[in-house]
């Protein structure tokens, strides 16, 4: 893969790296849908996560609804299938963000990492760290580092022996080591979560 020679210069990380398979980004269609599912899943298992995604489409006859169908659900439908109030607050504002500004998977595709954040985090409920997961599992951005995940956190902080004491400077100390990882931060980070997970 193309990203692999690059990051190997990186020792640490290329022991990560040649201990597991390459990774393909993937572009996702309907973002709206994407951003909604990211909602749901949120503090929740995988395993939880996947029942109530599946309870959800099930209200449509297992097929993707479009933002307008989901609007037009009835709230308490929705907390029907296990979703918090707010949880079900937000899976309808990022419809009907979605729907007020024509927003199109298209657009998003064009537009810069800022300018996704920018946009999405005014939606109430989505959050930079959701958007950050968009842009590297939905719009297949290859250079994003997400510092408020917990998980790149801990696998930064084992693999670079980062000091955790203080939050301000361990951002500092990841961006500074995720330097000469540009272009290619996501993949990085895909490889640390991996490595984390597999421990």
């Amino acid at each position: 893969m193309h990203y692999i020679p690059h990051l190997s210069k990186d020792k640490k990380l290329k022991k990560v790296l040649d201990a597991q398979e390459p990774h393909r980004l993937a572009k996702r269609k309907k973002i709206y849908l994407y951003l909604c599912a990211s909602i749901m899943s949120q503090q929740l298992s995988t395993k939880v996560a996947n029942v109530i995604y599946n309870r959800f489409l099930a209200l449509y006859g297992k097929k993707e609804p479009t933002a307008q169908q989901i609007l037009d659900t009835p709230f308490e439908t929705l907390r029907g299938i296990g979703l918090s109030n707010a949880k079900a607050n937000y899976v309808q504002n990022v419809c009907r963000f979605f729907m007020e500004y024509q927003l199109t998977d298209a657009r998003l595709y064009k537009m810069k990492d800022e300018e996704v954040i920018a946009l999405l985090t005014q939606i109430k409920g989505v959050g930079k760290w959701t958007v950050e997961m968009i842009l590297m599992f939905a719009l297949q951005h290859e250079d994003v580092l997400p510092v408020d995940d917990l998980g790149i956190q801990k696998a930064m902080i084992k693999l670079y022996k980062l000091d955790d004491s203080n939050k301000k400077q361990l951002y500092e100390q990841m961006q500074k080591v995720a330097e000469k990882w540009r272009p290619y931060r996501t993949y990085a980070c895909v490889h640390l979560w991996r490595w984390k997970d597999g421990e």
